[in-house]
């Protein structure tokens, strides 16, 4: 069996690669070899900036490299399944940064691809891998609250950059897509799979949806109920209520000061790096140790959903799935 470490290489230079390099640096599983960016003069002060061997002027310069086992994706929104869709064809193991895709058969073809290809996909939603969000699902589980009737959560903060990419339609940016898909997967992950849903959305002036609101029903008459928005203050939390009891979650997605709250008695939860957990999970599966914690079936079901609830907001009705 190989253990040494997955030579991955980086595609892109944005912020989040500050938290993904974090966890590599923490992690004996992954080493960083490699930083691609539009243009070399940028790739290569990253590159010195952050203590990578070798920058790369495209990232077609980097999938030419034999040495990369893996990639990360961190792209916007738009590139991410045409850029997976390439690194997969050029032998490299996968890791794209969430939303993998909002379109349920562009992510079932980047899936199809790598089946083909024999290499990993995986969508990188760092919060499922951290013991908060174990335990949550283990107590849940439980049934210490009793049977699940309703879920609510929100994610929020205010962003005023008309620039950014989060604020770009033609990158398919957006509240729902950056936020929301948060929810979405938090309430998947209780409920299974929606049976309905319903949205809202109120469109900026760039053209994307800076805030939505989401109602979404599932098996056994459980309702989940989101709102996410970027013109909104900073707002975190997950409630999952059951015929019993309720459990909060103050930080589902950041997972400061891990803990859940059962009726106002507080359940600390272990601390752990989500980024060093979901890169060393990644490693494993692409060495064959394990199974990826997210795999095909979850990211095309996120998709669906992400689908089905814009559809929603445009015409105004409830969509089935």
């Amino acid at each position: 069996m190989d253990d040494s470490p997955v030579r991955l290489g980086v595609i892109s230079t944005a912020r989040i690669n500050e938290a993904i390099l974090e966890g590599a640096r923490a992690s004996d599983r992954v080493d960083v070899v490699a930083v691609a960016s539009r243009e070399l003069t940028r790739a290569t002060r990253y590159a010195v900036e952050h203590g990578i061997d070798r920058p790369y002027g495209s990232y077609e310069a980097l999938l030419a490299d034999p040495d990369v086992e893996a990639v990360y994706i961190s792209l916007p929104n738009s590139l991410h399944v045409e850029w997976s869709i390439r690194a997969l064809e050029a032998g490299k193991h996968v890791l794209c940064e969430k939303p993998l895709g909002r379109r349920p058969a562009e992510v079932e073809r980047a899936f199809d691809v790598a089946e083909h290809a024999g290499r990993l996909l995986m969508e990188a939603f760092m919060y499922r891998h951290h013991l908060q969000t174990h335990a949550l699902l283990e107590l849940v589980a439980s049934g210490r609250i009793g049977v699940l009737r309703q879920i609510r959560s929100a994610f929020s903060f205010r962003l005023d950059n008309p620039g950014d990419v989060r604020l770009r339609p033609e990158l398919d940016g957006g509240a729902l897509m950056d936020l929301g898909c948060y929810c979405i997967s938090g309430a998947r992950l209780l409920a299974g799979e929606p049976l309905l849903v319903f949205g809202r959305q109120v469109i900026g002036e760039t053209g994307v949806d800076v805030r939505f609101t989401a109602l979404m029903e599932f098996p056994g008459r459980v309702i989940a109920e989101f709102d996410c928005g970027f013109d909104m203050p900073y707002r975190s939390g997950l409630e999952a209520v059951g015929a019993e009891a309720s459990v909060y979650v103050p930080s589902p997605v950041t997972c400061r000061d891990p803990h859940l709250e059962v009726d106002g008695e507080r359940i600390d939860v272990p601390d752990a790096d989500r980024y060093q957990l979901q890169l060393e999970n990644f490693a494993a599966a692409a060495r064959g140790e394990t199974e990826p914690l997210l795999g095909r079936a979850d990211a095309v079901a996120q998709a669906r959903v992400i689908d089905a609830l814009y559809r929603s907001s445009e015409t105004g009705n409830a969509v089935a799935l």
